[in-house]
């Protein structure tokens, strides 16, 4: 006799079910097998406070306590928010129309399930634990008598507390994953520890490498990174790319990108439509891209002064032997604006006038305010770093991409969890979230010299405060056309900080503010419409000075870059092929450099 499937019963696929066991058997014996090889050759659990993050509570909970009337008042507060909650939800639940006593922030994507509005119970939790959350932050954030460092670190990590105890990172109480499993018969449940399983893996048993993307849907000079050009040189640090030209006539000047190193450059050049690279070259310009390598250990001894003379001397070099041409336009993005900056003012110091013009995208070159990212830097945890650094001779890319990911953990992290692990799907293709994944190592001595002379100390800004290839480096010398773009929202580099940079040059400098946040508002094409910029000719000494007189501009600062770059470009020349000058081409973009990962799956 067979049975029938009653409506709106699950339907299951026994076979499947069997194949997503004995995938989850598999990978949970070999991931046992491989922490038990690890323990047994004297690995050990890191219990230490490495990031010295249980001792900042301490302090802080420390002076919480000794003050009870603010705790008192706190706990109060805390009571009649909770008393209104009880009462906003039982009108609600009388039929009776109550305002929302907490509302989650614009723009917050855990809530936008229609449940979490319109079902009593999950309403209640969400505004329980948004009440919560709003108490619970408020409370460090007014610990009085605390140092600046200790508490930037207890309100961060109090945050990260905050969104892991979402009520939207549960099963039982996201409607969402409760709904699917019903509807699945837990398969999601299955297919998510499946999945959770394969990131571990990924991570070597030791963290989990949380998949944002289907990575297996993108090749590189396939469907991203396809503008067409040749790599005309390299050496162990980088590759240098030509672009081919699009237009019949191009400036005289060649543009040269040097990007960082932290991550690779094809953010540049994801798709067609939203390449900065292939519309820079469509405006005329004959575009150079900086390639760096993916160090090993091999490269452990590659210092920041190697950089600036394997790096951008390098590919200033170049470009005079492919094109003719000694003077050039240079772009410097994030860390490749600080490499920049060390760049011109060794060239300043030595009468090196082959940059004519520089533009900065979201630069830290002031790092007295570096933003969130200061959590993960001090003394100590600088001095952790180095070790784990010198026993393999670079820093581990996923753990620099783990810090980023930290600083938008709904939006790069928890989102993930939620819809791989808990709905049990597979991370949807997005061409930005490969990039993002898509992470680089960075040599041991090249990376300590960075931490210690730019963030620790912020050497970089006093007159002779760092040699590089020992030539004292003064900013003071510089004085060519600078172009500042940052972003409104940037967590990595935030705007009043890259300020400051621009205020360190006495040459004509122009910043421009653009909308959104350290990538998105980059990579920004005019013909997409989004977000506006703010400009201003002159540049006080404060940044909500140059603000407040700011002009504001509806799309993309890209154009307003474009007409900037051409009045420094010179007149126009015939259009330049790659490998047509003194320089043959290596291989075609985005060349080999690129394509070497470091993660394993």
């Amino acid at each position: 006799m067979t049975a029938t499937r009653q409506p709106g019963q699950p339907t299951f696929d026994p076979a499947e079910l069997a194949r997503l066991y004995a995938d989850i058997a598999q990978k949970s014996g070999q991931l046992v097998t491989r922490f038990m090889e690890r323990r047994a050759n004297g690995g050990v659990l890191g219990l230490g406070d490495e990031l010295g993050i249980a001792q900042a509570f301490f302090e802080a909970w420390g002076k919480l306590l000794s003050d009870p009337f603010k705790l008192a008042e706190v706990q109060m507060k805390l009571w009649q928010d909770y008393m209104a909650l009880w009462q906003s939800s039982m009108l609600k639940l009388m039929g009776q129309e109550a305002k929302p006593v907490a509302e989650p922030p614009k723009g917050d994507r855990r809530f936008k399930h229609d449940d979490w509005q319109q079902n009593f119970l999950y309403d209640y939790i969400k505004q329980s634990y948004l009440i919560a959350a709003k108490h619970l932050h408020q409370v460090v954030s007014g610990i009085e008598w605390l140092d600046e460092k200790t508490a930037r670190k207890v309100d961060f990590y109090t945050r990260q507390y905050i969104d892991a105890l979402s009520p939207s990172n549960f099963l039982v109480t996201n409607p969402e994953v409760l709904r699917e499993t019903v509807n699945s018969g837990g398969q999601n449940l299955v297919k998510g520890l499946n999945n959770l399983l394969e990131d571990l893996a990924r991570g070597e048993g030791e963290q989990v490498r949380v998949r944002m993307t289907d990575e297996n849907a993108f090749k590189l000079g396939v469907n991203i990174a396809v503008t067409p050009g040749k790599v005309v040189y390299q050496n162990e640090l980088m590759q240098l790319i030509q672009y081919a030209p699009t237009t019949k006539e191009v400036y005289r000047r060649p543009l040269l990108i040097i990007p960082p190193w932290i991550n690779k450059f094809y953010i540049l050049d994801l798709r067609e439509s939203n390449s900065f690279i292939k519309w820079a070259v469509d405006q005329g310009l004959t575009v150079f891209v900086v390639s760096w390598v993916n160090p090993d250990e091999r490269l452990a001894h590659k210092r920041f002064d190697d950089y600036l003379t394997e790096g951008a001397l390098a590919a200033l070099d170049a470009i005079e032997q492919a094109t003719g041409e000694r003077e050039v336009n240079v772009i410097g993005y994030c860390l490749g604006g600080t490499l920049l900056a060390a760049t011109l003012g060794c060239m300043a110091a030595q009468d090196d006038g082959r940059v004519t013009s520089a533009t900065f995208f979201v630069s830290m070159i002031d790092f007295d305010e570096a933003g969130e990212l200061e959590v993960f830097i001090d003394e100590k945890q600088v001095a952790n770093l180095e070790k784990k650094m010198q026993q393999r001779g670079y820093l581990e890319g996923s753990e620099m991409a783990t810090t980023f990911n930290m600083l938008r953990a709904n939006d790069l992290i928890w989102t993930f969890v939620v819809n791989n692990y808990l709905l049990g799907r597979d991370p949807f293709p997005f061409d930005l979230l490969y990039w993002n994944s898509d992470s680089t190592r960075m040599p041991a001595a090249m990376h300590s010299f960075y931490l210690r002379n730019m963030y620790l100390k912020n050497l970089l800004t006093k007159p002779g405060g760092i040699k590089l290839t020992g030539v004292p480096i003064d900013l003071g010398k510089v004085k060519i056309p600078l172009y500042f773009i940052s972003t409104m929202e940037d967590h990595i580099a935030p705007w009043r900080s890259t300020y400051a940079g621009a205020k360190l040059f006495p040459g004509p400098a122009r910043f421009v503010l653009g909308g959104s946040g350290h990538i998105a508002g980059i990579i920004n094409p005019p013909a997409a419409n989004k977000y506006s910029y703010w400009t201003n000719d002159k540049l006080p000494d404060k940044p909500e000075d140059w603000f407040k007189s700011a002009k504001q501009h509806p799309g993309s600062w890209w154009t307003d870059w474009g007409n900037w770059v051409a009045r420094h470009s010179g007149d126009k020349v015939p259009a330049r092929a790659p490998g047509k000058g003194k320089l043959k081409t290596v291989e075609d973009a985005p060349g080999s450099y690129v394509k070497m990962r470091v993660d394993k799956h």
